[in-house]
């Protein structure tokens, strides 16, 4: 976090956030909510906690590859084809 307060502490000191939705978001929010019986707000902490954990996700594997680039440590064309091949069988 870089800030040196842990995870509990940091939510005390965080005040509510407001996001602006276009009309046609906002439209489609309440729609699919309706559709799903669900709050839109309870949608909106759902898509954002799945966006922000993806990009934690993204960011340490690219820091995992940047690190193997330095080390030297790439899989070469046949590897990467018979991993291919392996994991989509034709």
């Amino acid at each position: 976090m870089g800030s040196g307060l842990t995870p509990a502490a940091l939510r005390h000191t965080l005040k509510p956030m407001e996001v602006e939705l276009t009309p046609d978001l906002q439209t489609k929010l309440t729609r699919l909510a309706s559709e799903q019986g669900r709050d839109a707000q309870a949608l909106v902490r759902e898509a954002v906690e799945r966006l922000v954990d993806y990009e934690e996700w993204f960011f340490r594997e690219v820091d995992r590859g940047l690190a193997a680039a330095e080390r030297a440590e790439f899989i070469d064309h046949e590897e990467i084809v018979a991993r291919i091949h392996h994991r989509y069988p034709a």
